[in-house]
């Protein structure tokens, strides 16, 4: 017997940004809705970024087994869901193409070949080039940078229509029952740098759907923006306490959604309720393990994020760290105000003279050199008064900390010992400083806890380390060492607690 698959489920995605949703995905989103919704021929669905058409194709299966009893004419039927319920604001030209292909069984809807007759080349799934309205150098919208997307009209703007408008309500001039969809990730800020690092726009969809009051929406998205991402601690602020939130399910791992692509932090789809309030439900999907099932707010006062895996709660709420939290010693980023190219490019800081050898004046840095994937850790001198912030404490003893590795290490890469006459370009944080050897041998033997890196990676999400990432964990006195034992007995942690923290170590040794 051969193997006929769903064309849909074997596209390439177009980035990690942009990615193409499974069917089988697309039908668990849909399972989330009331399903009298396919029942009614007056309930109107959109998607705002269709890529593939999958979800319009999806809704539209689902409307032709609903209405049968209600218009028994196929064609009837068919024409009555493709002109009156379901409707697509495509992402890109060649989406557009791809999803009235998907939908009408051909890319123009107003040919013979279409499986329902339009007037227009569109047909109900729509795309307008336009362009970003850039303020100081982003635009207004998305917050894209001029220098990256200013450029000829030929190119993609990527400007999405949805979200560059006050009044996303007037590109259908229509009210819709239900918003689904997954949206664009992310925009290319200019800077070359990792996906991590550029400027999320999913958040802008969200926000925009929630604007035009629908009965439901379902979208999938990274889950980053429940720990950190760059610009989206309002809109977390927003969600968190969104008690219209009925489901969240998230997956840990983004390769159980889309099949071989990572995305950092993993992702997840919500299900929001414009006519229900309450608890919400969290389904919470390990990379290893079953999924399993909470009713619970969004919003803990122990924490300024969603806990993602809730067996983390009783631990967080043991620690209490309120008034004494690690993250007091922690550094802010770039803590001696010199750049993480020092080593790469040092004509570009002929200020700094740096050199291989100590020189009179000078102190000692650590750095980076080479390329992502490839960078050393590297040090050298520079002229001390060349350092514009924090030079006091390069007479102090300190611990230095990457500001970015693998959002799945719980193994944080090692820290470095940095006695006095030693600082760091932005690569590291500094933990510190301390005034004596002892309080920063003391601080180390605390980081290699397994209470300690457990309660690290509890506060990340992404793969940048800031202060904010150490909120979980209390502060020690370190005129003393410490170990596992000690910290599991100062905060009374139980048997399967102890057994939770070390259960997240063990794979990793």
């Amino acid at each position: 017997m051969s193997y006929n698959p769903d064309v849909l489920s074997c596209l390439a995605n177009l980035s990690n940004d942009e990615v193409f949703t499974p069917p089988t995905v697309v039908n668990k989103m849909l399972d989330l809705l009331p399903q009298e919704l396919f029942e009614s021929p007056t309930t109107t669905f959109l998607d705002p970024a269709a890529k593939s058409g999958v979800f319009l194709r999806e809704i539209t299966k689902r409307l032709i087994v609903g209405l049968e009893k209600k218009i028994p004419d196929l064609q009837q039927r068919v024409d009555h869901i493709l002109h009156k319920q379901v409707f697509g604001i495509a992402t890109t030209e060649l989406t557009s193409l791809v999803s009235r292909r998907s939908l009408y069984c051909s890319k123009y809807p107003n040919c013979k070949y279409s499986v329902s007759g339009f007037d227009t080349v569109e047909g109900n799934i729509r795309f307008r080039a336009i362009s970003h309205t850039f303020v100081n150098g982003r635009c207004k919208w998305c917050g894209a940078s001029a220098s990256q997307f200013d450029r000829d009209e030929s190119l993609e703007s990527h400007a999405y229509e949805f979200i560059h408008t006050s009044k996303p309500q007037e590109i259908f001039n229509m009210k819709f029952d239900v918003i689904i969809g997954n949206p664009p990730y992310h925009m290319a800020d200019g800077s070359g740098g990792s996906t991590d690092a550029a400027i999320p726009i999913y958040h802008r969809f969200v926000e925009k759907a929630f604007l035009l009051n629908p009965k439901y929406a379902i979208l999938i998205v990274p889950s980053k923006w429940m720990v950190g991402g760059r610009g989206l601690q309002a809109f977390r602020h927003k969600m968190m306490n969104d008690t219209h939130l009925r489901l969240i399910f998230d997956f840990e791992d983004s390769s159980e959604c889309f099949n071989g692509l990572h995305i950092d932090g993993g992702v997840n789809f919500f299900l929001w309720d414009g006519n229900s309030e309450g608890p919400i439900e969290y389904i919470y999907k390990p990379k290893k393990g079953e999924p399993f099932r909470t009713i619970r707010y969004l919003k803990e006062a122990s924490s300024d994020i969603v806990i993602r895996d809730y067996r983390r709660q009783s631990i967080i709420d043991k620690v209490n760290v309120e008034k004494n939290s690690f993250k007091k010693i922690v550094s802010a980023r770039k803590p001696f105000g010199v750049n993480t190219d020092l080593f790469n490019c040092p004509e570009r800081y002929p200020e700094y003279e740096l050199k291989e050898k100590s020189y009179a004046g000078s102190v000692l840095i650590w750095g980076v050199k080479g390329l992502k994937g490839g960078a050393k850790r590297v040090a050298g001198h520079i002229r001390r008064n060349s350092v514009s912030k924090n030079i006091a404490w390069a007479d102090k003893y300190k611990l230095l900390i990457s500001k970015a590795y693998s959002t799945d290490a719980i193994e944080p890469p090692k820290l470095i010992e940095a006695d006095q006459g030693v600082i760091c370009t932005e690569t590291f944080l500094v933990i510190g400083p301390f005034e004596s050897k002892m309080e920063q041998q003391n601080c180390l033997s605390y980081t290699r806890t397994n209470f300690f890196k457990v309660l690290l990676y509890f506060g990340r999400g992404t793969m940048q380390v800031s202060q904010d990432v150490f909120r979980f964990i209390p502060l020690q006195d370190f005129s003393k060492s410490w170990t596992d034992e000690e910290l599991y007995k100062k905060y009374n942690l139980t048997k399967d607690e102890i057994a939770f923290i070390e259960s997240m170590i063990k794979p990793m040794e």
